[in-house]
């Protein structure tokens, strides 16, 4: 296994069907060919076949740096977990509420449990703004309609997930709020000029410098900024994101095997372009043998050019200070411990009670 093989898997996080992880996972975990795993509800029997899961997985990997583990762990209609952790109401319903701190408790709730069974990295929160009220896609995801609830809520959940042990990524830069379509069916377009889009979608992101580790694109195309779906753009993730807003973490890649980036370019072909754009990690769902091909098109694209190897380089690296942050976290509790707990059952009841 050669340096630049570990130097394309480095800036992978791969999914993966049924309940235990394939043996092509669990040799690219032992021989650091992935970055990462990210759990679907399809991967999850309870938490505690997950734990051992997480952990047989966690233990290939050792003495690198911490394995990314991922979830889509939002509140509402997006939870991979169910009962017995908490199940929080949509992040619509809990914005509503009017209480930054509740927000913040409730987060830091599921980031213990989530840690516990082994989670570091929590694919939220949503910064996008509910402005359109026919988007299938994020709707009650959102926070709210405006700009501030979404900025008080959004950082209020991101710190509480950092007390509780896990890191947050916020999504879908540089804004999925007000399409019409869903990005895992189709490929969005927005309309809007800058002065809007500065004014709505952009302004949770420029919040975000120095206050989320990482963030994830959106597959969408916005027609004032490129023609190109902003995973893929150099203008929307190098120009604006890095040089312009000023963000230095690291930056996902939603999953590359979306219908609205797949009926454009195979994933091999998105995930070149997408690390080209100046993205960090690249999701790779599902398909495995999807991603054999994209490390082997990463390896041949950096063999080919200088410049693609130092950006490739440059995106690990992001990736690796990613990883390395989850040592700086609070250490996970015992799974039974945060999965009974008299404040955690209070916190229900509380949640429960919002309208």
């Amino acid at each position: 296994m050669n340096e630049l093989e570990r130097l394309a898997g480095g800036v992978i996080v791969c999914g993966f069907k049924g309940v235990d992880a394939p043996p092509e996972i669990r040799a690219w975990l032992r021989n650091r060919l992935v970055a990462g795993l990210i759990l679907f509800k399809r991967n999850i029997e309870n938490v505690y076949q997950s734990a051992e899961l997480i952990a047989s997985c966690c233990a290939l990997g050792a003495p690198s740096p911490e394995i990314l583990v991922c979830v889509d762990q939002e509140g509402g209609r997006v939870a991979r977990f169910g009962d017995p952790l908490i199940e929080l109401p949509p992040m619509q319903k809990l914005a509503r509420a009017e209480d930054p701190d509740l927000t913040r408790l409730a987060a830091s709730a599921l980031g213990r449990q989530l840690r516990a069974v082994g989670v570091n990295l929590d694919l939220a929160p949503v910064l996008d703004v509910d402005t359109n009220r026919e988007n299938p896609v994020i709707g009650d995801r959102a926070f709210g309609a405006t700009v501030d609830r979404v900025i008080e809520h959004a950082f209020a959940f991101a710190e509480g997930l950092h007390a509780g042990g896990v890191l947050s990524c916020g999504k879908h830069f540089p804004g999925h709020g007000d399409t019409d379509l869903d990005s895992h069916l189709a490929l969005p377009r927005l309309r809007h000029g800058r002065e809007r889009l500065e004014r709505v979608e952009l302004a949770p992101f420029r919040a975000a410098v120095g206050r989320l580790p990482s963030l994830m694109t959106a597959h969408v195309l916005f027609e004032a900024l490129d023609s190109r779906p902003a995973t893929i753009s150099p203008r929307v993730v190098e120009s604006l994101l890095r040089k312009e807003i000023g963000y230095e973490g690291a930056v996902f890649t939603d999953d590359l095997e979306m219908k609205a980036v797949l009926d454009l370019y195979p994933v091999e072909e998105s995930g070149v372009l997408a690390i080209e754009a100046g993205c960090d990690a690249l999701l790779v769902c599902s398909d495995v043998d999807a991603v054999s091909r994209l490390r082997q098109a990463l390896v041949r694209k950096a063999e080919q050019s200088s410049t693609f190897r130092h950006r490739l380089t440059r995106a690990r690296e992001r990736v690796d200070t990613l990883r390395s942050r989850v040592v700086e976290l609070p250490p996970p509790r015992p799974l039974d411990d945060t999965l009974h707990h008299k404040e955690i059952d209070m916190l229900r009841a509380r949640l429960r009670g919002l309208r």
